[in-house]
């Protein structure tokens, strides 16, 4: 008898670590608002790794939240970018994988460092062979209203305000051909401009994050681009590149600087200083605003709200 009761105890604990983890919340269950989003990046690895499930996950949430547009948020296409608007990466990372007809929204890209490791201009005048794909320049803004409800998201382009890659034309080629100046000076006026309920940055490069890649990239983010976001008292900045959920806010900054996650290969994050919360989950943000509130819900591959950023009026 002990021998059998043994084994069903067993039995049971195996099937206990199998179970997929059981939440509160499911996607279903994201904030309501008059005006959503869903947040991407660090995507293209041509189906592999978890891009394809998480890709009919954005699908699904796309079918049930009525997204303006999905924010891609760089590095669309690993690793070595692409080489012209007809590069077959196009469609084995991009169109082959985001083929859900809910996602057949306007896409609102910025470049990533792996952008940049090809040719850049072809990210932009992709926007002339997709219907989906608008991208107007490296850095741009768009508004959006609603019942209401006004939102301004800012798209800026940091592989070109990260020293690291204006130093290195071999594998940047692109980058020390921009004017970094120039790119703060219109950052500076776009956010002085906003009357909007909700004001949003987003790029590529986290101003503060746990990472093993280089310090010198987030410094120069925190020496150029934090002093605005601060300036003018941004609600959200919000990026991608160091594949995982990271939530963190800053003493002495009333920011919300978000990390969100890889839609395909991730890395284990780590707590530094401010961090809210962290995930290793695959996955990718729905970011929804009201009038007085504005939200970003963090899911998981399995469509699991992991945490919410929540932003009321100051």
């Amino acid at each position: 008898m002990d021998m059998i009761r043994k084994l069903v105890f067993a039995v049971v604990a195996l099937f206990g670590l199998m179970a997929p983890a059981q939440t509160a919340r499911g996607w279903k269950e994201c904030a309501k608002g008059d005006l959503s989003f869903i947040v991407a990046n660090d995507l293209g690895r041509n189906g592999y790794y978890d891009q394809k499930p998480v890709a009919a996950l954005m699908g699904e949430v796309a079918g049930g939240i009525g997204p303006e547009a999905v924010l891609a948020l760089g590095d669309v296409h690993h690793y070595g970018g692409v080489r012209s608007v007809s590069d077959p990466l196009w469609t084995t990372n991009y169109e082959w994988i985001y083929s859900h007809p809910e996602l057949m929204v306007d896409w609102l890209p910025v470049c990533g460092n792996h952008e940049y490791r090809g040719d850049t201009q072809a990210v932009i005048d992709y926007s002339k062979v997709s219907r989906r794909w608008n991208m107007p320049g490296r850095y741009y803004v768009r508004t959006f209203e609603h019942k209401g409800t006004t939102v301004r998201i800012v798209f800026i382009d940091t592989t070109p305000l990260i020293s690291k890659y204006r130093k290195n034309p071999e594998t940047y080629p692109d980058a020390p051909k921009q004017d970094p100046e120039a790119q703060l000076q219109w950052l500076d006026r776009t956010l002085a401009e906003a009357t909007e309920d909700w004001v949003v940055v987003v790029g590529h490069h986290p101003v503060y994050a746990d990472t093993d890649k280089s310090e010198a990239e987030r410094r120069d983010m925190q020496q150029k681009v934090d002093p605005l976001l601060r300036r003018h008292n941004v609600d959200m900045y919000i990026c991608g590149h160091i594949h995982n959920f990271q939530h963190i806010r800053r003493p002495g900054s009333e920011v919300d600087y978000v990390v969100n996650t890889s839609g395909s290969l991730t890395r284990v994050p780590r707590k530094t200083e401010g961090t809210v919360f962290c995930s290793d989950a695959p996955g990718f943000s729905v970011l929804t605003a009201g009038k007085n509130t504005l939200s970003l819900d963090l899911i998981d591959k399995h469509g699991n709200i992991l945490h919410t950023v929540t932003r009321g009026h100051r």
